[in-house]
């Protein structure tokens, strides 16, 4: 089995973001939740209308007391066309996640099929993070496909604060 266990604490997370700053999740102090959505890199198409529609609900994410992130092992130069070439000057965008760091994650990792891919990189996950640092949901990828819709996961926040859901999937 890949990935977190659901009420748990969650790895340590630092990371550069494009445009300089430095991004941990230990000084977040999101109401309800941190989103960290994992993404593959600048050389995935999908990822690009991923990261596109997540922008444009950052409106409604804040509204619910989310905090976003978007995370990828690119380095600076890769993120840095990302944000600029896709258009994403509200998103956050986090670079240079380790290989380590993305296994403690349980993100899943892929090794490059084509010259336009870095030799190695992480797969796509959504995890949403509670205040207290553990985890509440993760959804993890090993392809690039079957993502969930940020409509999805707006509504299933909406869902979780007005009945004061629990998280699932922690039983041994």
């Amino acid at each position: 089995m890949s990935g977190l266990k659901p009420n748990t604490k969650v790895p340590d997370l630092e990371v550069e973001t494009a445009g300089g700053e430095i991004w941990r999740l230990a000084d977040q102090k999101p109401e309800t939740f941190a989103l960290i959505e994992f993404y593959r890199g600048y050389h995935c198409p999908r990822c690009r209308q991923h990261l596109i529609d997540l922008q444009a609900k950052l409106d409604r994410f804040a509204e619910r007391g989310v905090q976003v992130i978007a995370i990828s092992t690119d380095g600076v130069d890769r993120a840095e066309k990302a944000k600029e070439n896709w258009g994403l000057d509200r998103l956050t965008i986090g670079y240079g996640l380790s290989l380590e760091k993305a296994r403690e994650w349980g993100l899943y990792l892929s090794n490059a099929i084509t010259d336009v891919e870095p030799r190695q990189f992480n797969e796509p996950a959504t995890c949403l993070v509670r205040p207290d640092g553990t985890l509440y949901s993760a959804i993890y990828n090993s392809t690039p496909f079957n993502r969930p819709h940020f409509a999805d996961v707006l509504e299933s926040i909406d869902m979780i604060r007005a009945r004061d859901y629990p998280p699932r999937g922690d039983a041994d």
